[in-house]
């Protein structure tokens, strides 16, 4: 019998997690499958139940319901910490927060050096949670920049309860490039497909040209964020690292086995090259 995964979120036409698991379990002979659930978000708790009621094992947790399902779960210390979950396992119930693995692990891969360095972080939902949970533990010093500042705020009194953190700063744009950057981390949708002319870097600010910027969204492969650093003579790193490192997480934990990181990679990079 068939065991099965999946993914709960709204809209999912860009996920590409499905052939991302699926070339993990195929090439692991496992008679898995990873199915997408678009669930809206009047009607979360049903797609946290729904799944779980017809045998589904777990499921991975994206926009907009990495918060909102926090009420239905049980969190481990990673998320009650971030106060977002990303990866469920239905047979506990218990939900934890893979993007921060996946997010500085990715970050490491790439060589970016993490301790003291003054970063900007663009976005205050669940993936921006994660990502100032993992990169203050790193050591970073953390910038968030909001396009609602009362949402930020929010965050950030919610992460100074839940992980003690209070070093993080609040400003605008412009205010953050001025105090030197090392590091941008869009935690936005801002540039997703279909979306790709979409910037979350405002018209007329300044690119500073030796900074990295790190895209969360995976598609387009290189998103208008990226080409703007690119042209300003910065780096860039797209969020496909992050996902498949997130994901061979949460593949951990549903199957209890390590899946081919290669193998999720290729699957990942075999779809946008479509």
């Amino acid at each position: 019998m068939t065991v099965r995964v999946g993914i709960i979120g709204f809209p999912l036409e860009h996920s590409l997690s499905p052939p991302m698991h699926n070339a993990a379990f195929e090439a692991l002979g496992m008679d898995w499958r990873y199915d997408t659930m678009a669930i809206p978000s009047d009607i979360i708790h049903l797609g946290l139940r729904e799944p779980q009621r017809h045998g589904y094992v777990g499921i991975n947790v994206t926009i907009p319901h990495k918060e909102a399902v926090t009420k239905f779960v049980t969190m481990d210390e990673r998320a009650r910490a971030i106060g977002a979950v990303n990866t469920v396992d239905l047979r506990t119930n218990e939900g934890t927060n893979t993007d921060v693995v996946g997010f500085i692990d990715d970050l490491k891969a790439h060589n970016v050096y993490l301790k003291d360095a003054n970063v900007i972080v663009l976005g205050a939902g669940g993936a921006a949670r994660a990502a100032i949970y993992g990169l203050i533990v790193e050591g970073a010093h953390v910038t968030v920049v909001n396009r609602t500042r009362e949402r930020a705020q929010e965050m950030l009194t919610s992460l100074t309860i839940s992980a003690g953190i209070t070093s993080v700063e609040l400003k605008t744009l412009s205010e953050a490039v001025n105090s030197g950057v090392d590091l941008v981390v869009n935690c936005t949708s801002a540039g997703m497909y279909p979306k790709v002319d979409v910037s979350p870097w405002s018209e007329g600010i300044m690119i500073p040209n030796d900074a990295v910027v790190y895209d969360m969204v995976y598609r387009p492969a290189k998103t208008r964020l990226m080409q703007q650093f690119e042209d300003a003579g910065g780096r860039s790193i797209s969020g496909l690292g992050m996902l498949a490192r997130q994901g061979a997480e949460a593949f951990k934990i549903w199957a209890g086995v390590d899946p081919p990181l290669d193998v999720m990679f290729d699957a990942l990079k075999k779809e946008l090259n479509k």
